[in-house]
């Protein structure tokens, strides 16, 4: 019997215009009046995923960062698995030894040293999830609505470095070149002490404390509220969800999931403009997964 479910925001929870279909909505909301405890597990950082469950009035707890913060309905943190400063400071050298691009994600919000880059980034992900859309279109429509992804801009990032109230929570590098610069990249990184690192998207490279997975945040929250892992439901579509798929009971992979991911999850259900959330939710309490 479902208890938990845990879901993926980006291509999975939400459509092609990020946001929240009526339908996820109100599936989402039905679990929670059947006394199903729901919450998203992102690679968004707090400031990033609230405003779209607050537009959806979903109230409910969040993992971000990958799994680096968890944060109960009421936005408070009751976990955190920061990236010691010394090994950030080594990823930063060696993302621009590569000329990549990169932002961090800290206890105090995301920060970018470039709003163009910032900006081609969103378009780039827009256009992915918005079929027939223009990368021209898509740089207009991100310029427009850049703001749905909050950020502070900072000329030097060794000034977050040097402020000891903030902690690292993520680094996240992308390239236009996709896997073909960043795998070898992952393969330096992957060399540094107590790191994870995974995507969201074949264009990035998300680095994470070890411990910071979306998996061990879901055990974790699972076990503080007293829930088998077996009557947990995780929905997600790409590599940085393979961990919580890898442990719940009942695990779906979305249509348009990686192929490798789809390996891994028990079920499969429809894409995310689909409603591939909501349909899944709905099969796993009405077929007693």
């Amino acid at each position: 019997m479902i208890k938990l479910i845990a879901s993926d925001m980006d291509g999975t929870l939400l459509s092609s215009h990020l946001s929240i279909s009526e339908f996820n909505k109100e599936v989402v909301k039905k679990a929670q009046n059947k006394g199903i405890e729901f919450m998203v597990a992102t690679g968004r950082s707090h400031s990033e995923a609230r405003p779209v469950l607050n537009e959806a009035g979903i109230h409910c707890g969040m993992i971000t960062g990958n799994g680096a913060q968890v944060f109960d309905a009421d936005d408070n943190v009751v976990h955190t698995a920061a990236i010691d400063k010394h090994t950030v400071q080594e990823v930063m050298t060696i993302l621009e030894e590569n000329n990549l691009y990169f932002e961090l994600m800290t206890s105090q919000g995301v920060f970018s040293n470039s709003q163009p880059q910032r900006i081609e980034n969103f378009a780039t992900m827009l256009a992915e999830n918005i079929p027939h859309l223009t990368f021209k279109m898509a740089i207009a429509m991100a310029s427009t609505h850049i703001d749905m992804l909050p950020v502070e801009y900072v000329k030097d990032y060794q000034e977050l470095m040097a402020d000891d109230d903030i902690e690292m929570l993520k680094v996240i590098t992308f390239s236009d070149q996709g896997p073909s610069l960043l795998n070898p990249v992952a393969e330096k990184l992957a060399k540094l002490d107590d790191l994870y690192i995974t995507s969201s998207f074949p264009n990035n490279l998300e680095i994470n404390h070890v411990e910071a997975k979306k998996g061990n945040a879901v055990a974790r929250i699972a076990e503080e509220k007293r829930i088998d892992l077996s009557d947990v439901l995780a929905i997600g579509d790409n590599y940085n969800d393979v961990s919580m798929l890898e442990i719940a009971g009942v695990s779906f992979a979305m249509g348009n999931a990686e192929p490798g991911v789809k390996e891994i999850a028990k079920y499969e259900t429809v894409t995310n403009v689909e409603n591939g959330v909501g349909k899944a939710i709905l099969r796993a309490v009405e077929e007693n997964l």
